[in-house]
């Protein structure tokens, strides 16, 4: 008996020895064992830890790299990195200025075309952080649902705006009647739809990275969409509407950066090392001023013409 157990057999309750397993059926029947439940804890690993993450696993992002043109390196080269650094923002904000003022020459359609750009640049630029920074690459469709929003809002939005200011345009059209008359039915058919694909990419293990990544991008809409359409509303009533902010936006940057300069000692915020209590409170008295002589030269040329 102790020799039959030694060798692996045991007894059987009738007294027989039962036959040890096949070598074969027992390795064959382990691996698959094995692989099946190695493939299952590597999927758990690939996406338990994306969902396990805390903020202070969160990598930091990378500094952008010097963009800086040649020729202003070389032209620039005898001077220390302060006024370098000076000259160089100098002359890229009057390039700036210069192509704004032709695209303002050109009119508010080329404004309009500009205002989308921005929007869809800046949208690029959020979903990206969200797509590397949290690691995202595993995600089923994350960034084509993202732009498809992106297309359902717009269609929206400026849906809305072609019905209340090319009201007389659309009556003559009977294919654009029929659009504007469902607008609103259209455009919650196309979130819906984009909803339900949401939905059909769930990934078991998954799913708290995926609503936070679906949020990430119903937030980055609503900063990004919104605003543009918001800035386009106002070209649809004046001109001026788009000027006076945008211009006072321009002259706090500039006038804080000036301050700033020169004056600049006492740290603003840890975020921003650079940024000083002296730059800020030039730029907001300088904002004011500014905005004072846009008003009262454009009640002068009301008045005098």
């Amino acid at each position: 008996m102790l020799e039959l157990r030694h060798r692996g057999g045991s007894p059987s309750p009738g007294g027989a020895v039962a036959a040890p397993p096949r070598e074969g059926e027992a390795a064959g029947g382990d691996h698959e064992t094995e692989s099946t439940s190695d493939k299952e804890t590597d999927i758990d690993d690939r996406y338990g830890d994306l969902d396990s993450r805390t903020d202070s696993d969160i990598p930091e992002i990378p500094p952008s790299s010097d963009r800086t043109p040649e020729i202003l390196k070389k032209a620039l080269s005898g001077l220390s990195s302060r006024w370098k650094n000076w000259w160089i923002r100098g002359i890229l904000t009057l390039t700036m200025i210069s192509l704004f003022f032709l695209i303002i020459y050109m009119g508010s359609f080329m404004l309009m075309l500009l205002v989308l750009g921005i929007q869809v640049k800046c949208f690029h630029e959020i979903i990206t952080i969200g797509y590397r920074v949290y690691h995202s690459y595993d995600l089923p469709w994350f960034r084509t649902l993202s732009w498809y929003f992106l297309l359902c809002v717009n269609y929206f939005f400026y849906g809305e705006t072609v019905a209340d200011y090319f009201a007389t345009f659309v009556q003559r059209e009977e294919q654009l009647q029929f659009l504007i008359r469902y607008h609103r039915f259209i455009s919650f058919a196309l979130y819906l739809t984009g909803f339900c694909m949401f939905v059909l990419s769930l990934v078991k293990k998954h799913y708290r990275l995926q609503f936070y990544m679906f949020a990430w991008t119903h937030v980055t809409l609503l900063i990004t969409v919104t605003q543009s359409h918001l800035v386009i509303q106002n070209l649809f009533e004046g001109m001026i509407w788009f000027l006076v902010p945008i211009s006072s936006v321009i002259c706090n940057d500039i006038a804080a950066y000036l301050f700033g300069f020169f004056f600049g000692r006492t740290p603003l915020i840890k975020l921003s090392p650079k940024k000083t209590w002296e730059g800020f409170i030039g730029g907001f008295f300088s904002t004011v001023v500014f905005g004072f002589i846009v008003s009262f030269t454009r009640i002068f040329i009301l008045l005098t013409f």
